[in-house]
């Protein structure tokens, strides 16, 4: 099938024949977040702006200090001062990016301008495997030219590695950095290094990077009801992660350029991984449990006290996820075209494994008090008010949490462009070719369970060292030692395994045929691009009963304009088009399926891919050597939006026996459209832009983001996209001289319905907020080697981060974490 609509076909394609035949530009442009590299704030500021104003087409400018001298933890902290990005947090560290404000399976990451697979899905980057320190520049992306990924609904972000021809002879970067997580006191060790060597035919690069943090989250969750006005107070589950995040990644290039010579030749390699170790002490206090069993209900009201039921839950787990990407590209002039050829290839891994001895049925009375939200507190009747005194649960269970997903993805992609004459006036053209072709393996999660723990008992591993927390610790709650207790249940086990039903297996196979056409053209006070891309889509999902294939064709047309004003002022247009398929997960073929109740939940292989079309508009005014004032403005329609509900399926796609027959189906489905859109406004300012000499190195920058969207489901309900905060804005204020830089920063988003934890479209993140600051000296020079100090401050105002179900009025978690403080030294020679 072909999914694109006739009429908006017709009308990029009438859009593009005729400016062409009036208007001309001498070289292609993209769309980009350009991150310049230059010494002071200011300097590399003005390299930005310069870059920006001088495109033709959008870009929004950051500076190189962004990596730089923020107390940046990873690239999606980075990223998130962009106009338009906003950040989604896992106790406390930054992991995705909502990118205008969509869902997270609307952007496309690439390493070196190849698009490399999500690791958890096929789909959705994660940042935080991917530490700052060893990008080069980041390009974020925000309309689609025919040159980039379809699937780059919101942006396309591309890492570009550090090349070694940059600088002739040797270089040497190094980063080594110490500091404390507040809450626990748990260390941070950071370390990087970067060396390269090249002379006028041979370059070599090498980096390596690692980043340790240790840190308490104190998380309490809840489960509450509104009833009346009152609280109706169920649930309250106590919850202390020990937590240890790891990431590290090491590459490396080597480019040969022939002497005399447009031609280059390299090989390039980037490995990067991400572990998080988590043991985790948990209580859920169940009072609805125990009114029941005392055959009565929970009154409403914040205070209240009787028979609770305890579970406890123990754990030592491990979350990993890994890319290795590895390029081997020729540049080659042939005659009057540049020839561009890369094969690359990628492989992603991801698993978790979270054994948990579970103790269910414990009891006590007990009172409790919600009266602050945010610091729960229940006092059990127990000889020493302890929950340690607890002993009497009915029964131990061991639970075991699983999955993993390993994808191998090759890519051959051919690019080629040209001069030529269009219409008697200058252009160049650009064509292209791809064929990335994956394969998945793995299995969704996955949960089996045993009646015992082999004759281990976890009151054994009980220590006196009591909760590190910032809540109230009213249960008076200590640490297990829960390294020791896993080790204790593999002994008696003979090993801890995990099978994974056949009901969760993931087995997909995908083929993407791509081409493209793009011609730039130049004209005396604008520029013009346009292009069309085709993109073939053949995959095929295999579950346990059956195989489900398809086939579809995608025609995503575009064009961008670009018109100056004035000498300083420069307005921008765009349309373009892409497209969003469903990640492995959702379009694998397993199920659990009930043929005696003509039920299934699970995967969904005929679902079908998003198809998505926009605009953008801006209004630039460079208003001195290094300051800037833009707004914008940006719109998507998204056809048949993906996310989780019930609906009638055809039951042969999982058995083909029932062929024909339509049955309940539980998992991810097509709604029908959605849209988002938004208005950005960028500010940088320099004081001596609009001041005067004597204010220089003291500057402000702000951006601002409004945003709305919508989607409708089958049932007609109406729903925010995941991810979608209405108002996201950062400010900065700086100082620095020729040693010294000094910068605050402040990011705000509200409100947002989750993306990561949220099945049944009602659970949202409360507004969040961080304020952090970054100082840094450089040394008097030695020689040809330069030596600075910094230290960052991360959460100075210990944020907390609140989610909660329909309103505010019911949070489900609560999230505490502390702040963050880090020193260090780099050395650049």
């Amino acid at each position: 099938m072909v999914n694109t609509q006739p009429k908006r076909l017709a009308l990029f394609v009438s859009l593009s024949l005729l400016s062409h035949t009036l208007l001309a530009q001498n070289e292609q442009q993209t769309m980009e977040e350009v991150i310049a590299l230059a010494s002071p704030i200011r300097d590399s500021q003005k390299a930005a702006i310069e870059a920006k104003q001088h495109a033709s087409n959008f870009v929004d400018v950051v500076s190189a200090d962004t990596i730089g001298r923020f107390p940046d933890q990873n690239l999606a902290d980075s990223l998130g001062r962009i106009p338009g990005l906003a950040i989604e947090r896992d106790q406390g560290q930054a992991r995705y990016i909502n990118f205008r404000g969509a869902p997270f399976r609307y952007t496309t990451l690439a390493i070196d301008g190849i698009a490399i697979p999500g690791a958890e899905n096929g789909r959705i980057p994660r940042f935080d495997s991917f530490p700052a320190v060893i990008t080069r520049k980041i390009e974020a992306n925000k309309a689609v030219l025919a040159s980039m990924p379809a699937e780059s609904v919101a942006g396309f972000i591309n890492i570009e590695t550090f090349n070694p021809f940059e600088t002739k002879g040797f270089t040497l970067a190094t980063d080594v950095g110490y500091g404390q997580q507040s809450l626990g006191g748990g260390t941070i060790d950071k370390v990087s290094l970067r060396t390269s060597w090249s002379n006028q035919n041979i370059g070599l690069s090498l980096f390596g990077s690692q980043n340790s943090r240790e840190q308490i989250t104190d998380n309490r969750e809840f489960d509450l009801e509104q009833q009346d006005g009152e609280l109706v107070v169920n649930k309250v589950d106590m919850r202390s992660y020990q937590v240890k995040r790891e990431d590290s990644a090491y590459g490396g290039r080597l480019e040969y350029r022939p002497q005399d010579s447009l031609d280059r030749f390299f090989f390039s390699s980037l490995y990067s991984e991400f572990q998080d170790h988590e043991q985790r002490n948990q209580y859920v206090l169940d009072f609805k449990a125990g009114a029941e069993a005392m055959g009565s209900s929970v009154a409403p009201g914040t205070k209240g006290q009787g028979l609770v039921i305890i579970n406890r839950l123990l754990e030592d787990g491990l979350y990993e996820n890994s890319t290795w990407a590895n390029t081997l590209g020729a540049d080659i002039q042939l005659g009057t075209w540049l020839v561009e050829g890369r094969i690359n290839k990628t492989n992603t891994q991801s698993e978790f494994f979270l054994p948990i001895p579970y103790s269910a049925g414990g009891n006590s009375l007990a009172s409790y008090d919600l009266t602050n939200i945010h610091d729960p507190l229940i006092e059990l009747k127990t000889d020493s008010g302890s929950i340690n005194d607890i002993s009497n649960y009915a029964l131990d269970l061991f639970i075991l949490y699983g999955s993993s997903l390993d994808i191998d993805a090759w890519k051959y992609k051919l690019d080629a462009k040209t001069d030529v004459r269009v219409a008697g006036l200058s252009a160049q053209l650009q064509l292209g070719a791809m064929y990335d072709t994956r394969s998945a393996q793995g299995h969704g999660t996955d949960v089996s369970q045993q009646y015992h723990l082999w004759g281990v008992n976890p009151a054994d591993f009980l220590t006196d060292d009591a909760w590190d927390t910032d809540f109230t610790n009213s249960i008076h709650a200590t640490n297990y030692n829960n390294q020791a207790l896993r080790q204790a249940l593999e002994k008696a086990s003979g090993g801890l395994r995990f099978t994974p039903t056949e009901a969760n297996s993931i087995n997909i196979d995908e083929d993407i045929s791509v081409a493209y056409a793009m011609l730039s053209t130049d004209f005396a006070w604008g520029s013009l691009v346009t292009g069309l891309r085709l993109e073939s889509t053949d995959y095929a999902s295999t579950g346990p009963e059956g195989q489900h294939s398809d086939r579809f064709t995608d025609i995503l047309p575009s064009v961008h304009l670009n018109v100056d004003v004035a000498e300083d002022v420069k307005f921008r247009a765009s349309l373009s088009s892409a497209i969003s398929r469903p990640t492995y997960n959702e379009w694998r073929a397993s199920a659990n399926i009930d043929t005696t109740e003509k039920q299934i939940s699970g995967g969904n292989p005929a679902l079908q891919a998003e198809n998505a079309y926009g605009g953008d508009l801006s209004l630039e005014w460079y208003a001195g050597d290094a300051s800037l004032l833009a707004i914008g403005a940006f719109y998507r329609h998204i056809d048949k939006v993906i996310y989780a509900d019930s609906t009638k399926v055809d039951a042969g796609l999982y058995v083909p026996a029932f062929a024909g027959e339509q049955w309940d189906y539980s998992g991810f489905v097509n709604g029908q459209e959605g849209h988002f859109q938004g208005l950005e406004l960028n500010l940088i300012a320099q004081a001596s832009d609009f001041i005067g000499q004597h204010l220089d190195g003291i500057g402000f920058s702000a951006n601002l983001t409004i945003l709305d969207s919508e989607f409708t489901t089958l049932s007609g309900s109406r729903f925010s996209l995941p991810g979608t905060s209405d108002l996201i804005y950062n400010a900065s204020v700086f100082y620095e001289n020729d040693s010294l830089s000094v910068r605050l920063n402040y990011q705000f988003r509200d409100d947002w319905l989750s993306t990561t934890e949220n099945d049944a479209m009602g659970e949202y993140w409360n507004a969040q907020k961080r304020l952090d600051l970054s100082l840094s000296y450089t040394l008097p020079s030695l020689g040809d080697m330069d030596i600075s100090l910094y230290a960052n401050a991360n959460n100075l105002t210990d944020e907390i981060d609140i989610r909660y179900l329909g309103s505010e009025a019911t949070p489900n978690q609560i999230e505490r974490y502390g702040r963050r403080y880090m020193a260090g030294v780099r050395v650049n020679f």
